[in-house]
This record gives C-alpha cells, sequence and structure tokens, in this order.
C-alpha cells in the first residue's frame, strides 16, 4: 500500500475529516487532498507528525508495503531455488546409489549362477582333493 492510500485509510479509521487532520497538522484541506491524491508528499516535520498521531513508524507510514512484499518474495525465489538445486543434487546421489545396488546385485546373481554350480569339493581318505561336477 503506497503512503496516500495509506493516509486515506488511517484518518478514516481515526474518524477524521481531511479538515480536521488539516487543522491537527497546520495545513490547508486542500493539501490533505493533495497528499490523498499523491500529487504532493508531506515534508518531514509532517510526516512526523502524522506517524505521532496515527501512532506508528516513519517506516511504515511512509514505506511502500508493495516493496517490501517483492524483496520478501525475491528473498523467498533464492531460498527456493538453493533448496531446489540441493533436493535436485539429493536425487542423483540416491539415482546413483541405485544403480551401484542394482549392479551389485545382478553381479551376486551372475557369480552364485557361474561359480555355484561348476564343482564341489570333497576330501577323500588319502587326503587328496576329489572335484565332483554337479
Amino acid at each position: 500500500m503506497k503512503f496516500n492510500e495509506k493516509l486515506i485509510k488511517m484518518r478514516k479509521e481515526k474518524g477524521l475529516s481531511q479538515e480536521a487532520l488539516g487543522e491537527k497538522l497546520d495545513v490547508a484541506r486542500q493539501t490533505i487532498s493533495k497528499w490523498e491524491l499523491g500529487e504532493t508528499t508531506p515534508e518531514m516535520d509532517k510526516l512526523v507528525k502524522l506517524s505521532e498521531l496515527f501512532e506508528i513508524s516513519l517506516d511504515e507510514l511512509i514505506k511502500d508495503d508493495s516493496e517490501i512484499s517483492v524483496a520478501e518474495d525475491t528473498n523467498n525465489n533464492l531460498n527456493n531455488t538453493n533448496s531446489q538445486k540441493l533436493a535436485g543434487i539429493v536425487i542423483i546421489i540416491l539415482k546413483v546409489i541405485g544403480v551401484l545396488i542394482v549392479i551389485g546385485i545382478v553381479l551376486a546373481i551372475i557369480g552364485a549362477i557361474c561359480f555355484g554350480t561348476m564343482t564341489s569339493v570333497e576330501r577323500v581318505e588319502d587326503n587328496s582333493v576329489l572335484f565332483i561336477e554337479e
């Protein structure tokens, strides 16, 4: 929300007319009207009086809320981008680990098939080794 919009809102919340607000600030009603239309802005001493009257800080009074939200959105987007990059890296690592596990399982199966059915070893009485094919 821009300064002029805030001024209108706060003036109405306080139940003040442009005339009444002008009297409190020692300015004409037309000056208040120009501020509210965004044609002019108050001088520093009037801004200080407005912030005291409406019980808000000068920052809250004069800063455009949309500028603040744009900055917050930018920070959120940067955080989201970093989070997305980190998530992408984690996914790649998990895929590599998965592929290595699958390769290990396949090699274990191949090893069991090739070496498990070739021969068995038995000892005979004279301590010689006898290979028996299964």
